[in-house]
């Protein structure tokens, strides 16, 4: 696609807006739905690239489903029920697809083959891979499975006691997947609490898992049962709309149903702790997945400190906090945020670079970066690198900038938010 110029001087934003489904969500409920008894009904499914690569591999794994809009019907039979493929599983580039389904094929007796785009190409794939062969799998791929390509024959597994080296939901919800095939007790160690939606869609399809801090334990050999989900919108597609209400003068945005899961919040505790005026309404009581409508008004910034616990917490919303930052009173210091170095670019670097071109004071740390503000941004031409959030968070960037902003690469938004600029549009 061409370069796209970006709204630019923007005095006010104002309106209200229900943001898409939950990515991490949408995945899982497919997931599930595919390995668990009976027809799952989906409502408010996520229709971006990501979440129909989950959609597809599950297909060629012989499971039946239909898409009504935002709305699925998934045909489950089981572990059992899945098939082996005779076409390569192709990921794109999803990280949460090949990651979770990996931990789901470890424990199916026959043969896969599995390849993602040319970021996926190099995601590290090792801390899946070993727990996994550990378990009985046998997995091969480049750099002994290191990266993809990866090929998987799964098979009989026994349960593994495993402590994560690096704090990853992905990594968690893999070896669940696994465990609850396998023949015995899994338990997973967390070194910090990861979003725990894995959790939460096994005991919602009439599972049994338990957590207690940070110790998961999960029983192989339980029967999943079908069940209607609603998936709550994505508090990461909203992020992106919090700060820009916050950082645009003159304005009020009403987000409408955002999912409040507590292992996801992290973005809301950084923004009040920076002073923003920001109110939850209307909170759903809802034992699956809580829910609410978020407030969010024009707010005079401080600058702050975000590490330790809270990064695993935001780590998505980290390149839109980073431009939250450049309109902060003073220096905000992110740190502890190595794993941004491995998403689908080095987040770090490509979030310090493109801010940078348009006028932000910013730098790079070993395990995060410094922002001082406030700064006034100018304009010029940038890139998403092919990565979703780069991408939104530029365009909210353009918001503030005096001069034009053209944007590359800006298909790359359809991932997470196919329809992000009409959204935007609809508030200006």
């Amino acid at each position: 696609m061409a370069l796209l110029t970006l709204k630019t001087n923007i005095k006010k934003l104002s309106g209200e807006l229900s943001v898409p489904g939950d990515k991490s969500i949408s995945h899982r409920s497919v997931m599930f739905g595919s390995i668990a008894h009976g027809q799952t009904r989906v409502t408010n499914f996520l229709p971006g690239d990501d979440c129909l690569s989950t959609i597809s591999c599950f297909r060629k794994l012989g499971v039946m489903i239909e898409e009504n809009e935002n709305e699925l019907f998934i045909n489950g039979n089981g572990f059992s029920g899945l098939k082996e493929s005779n076409e390569i599983l192709d990921v794109g580039n999803s990280g949460t697809t090949i990651r979770l389904l990996l931990g789901i094929l470890a424990g199916r007796p026959f043969f896969s083959s599995l390849i993602g785009d040319h970021s996926i190409g190099k995601r590290p794939m090792t801390r899946v891979t070993a727990p996994l062969a550990k378990m009985g799998a046998v997995i091969d791929g480049r750099e002994n499975g290191s990266f993809t390509p990866i090929s998987i024959r799964g098979g009989k597994l026994s349960p593994i006691q495993y402590e994560l080296p690096v704090a990853s939901a992905q990594v968690k919800s893999a070896l669940i997947l696994a465990g609850l095939q396998a023949e015995g007790v899994s338990t997973i160690i967390e070194p910090a609490a990861t979003r725990d939606h894995t959790e939460r869609m096994i005991r919602k399809f009439g599972g049994e898992i338990q957590n207690e801090n940070g110790v998961i334990t999960v029983s192989g050999g339980q029967r999943l049962t079908a069940q209607s989900i609603h998936v709550p919108g994505d508090i990461s597609s909203a992020a992106f709309f919090l700060v820009a209400g916050a950082i645009i003068p003159n304005s009020e945005i009403v987000l409408k149903n955002v999912g409040l899961n507590p292992t996801r919040t992290g973005i809301i505790e950084v923004m009040r702790q920076m002073g923003a005026k920001i109110e939850i309404i209307s909170m759903g009581d809802d034992s699956f997945e809580p829910v609410g409508d978020i407030v969010i008004k024009t707010s005079n910034l401080k600058g702050t400190v975000i590490e330790g616990e809270l990064i695993p917490k935001l780590i998505d919303e980290i390149p839109i906090i980073a431009l939250l930052a450049t309109q902060a009173e003073g220096d905000t210091l992110i740190k502890d945020a190595e794993e941004l170095k491995v998403k689908e670019t080095n987040r770090i670097d490509t979030v310090v670079n493109e801010l940078k071109k348009l006028g932000a004071s910013i730098e790079a740390t070993d395990d995060g970066m410094i922002i001082r503000g406030k700064t006034a941004l100018t304009g010029g031409t940038v890139s998403s690198h092919g990565d979703h959030r780069i991408g939104m968070m530029l365009s909210i960037a353009a918001l503030l900038c005096e001069n034009e902003v053209s944007l590359d690469e800006p298909e790359a938004i359809s991932v997470s938010y196919p329809n992000f600029f009409s959204h935007l549009d609809s508030l200006i």
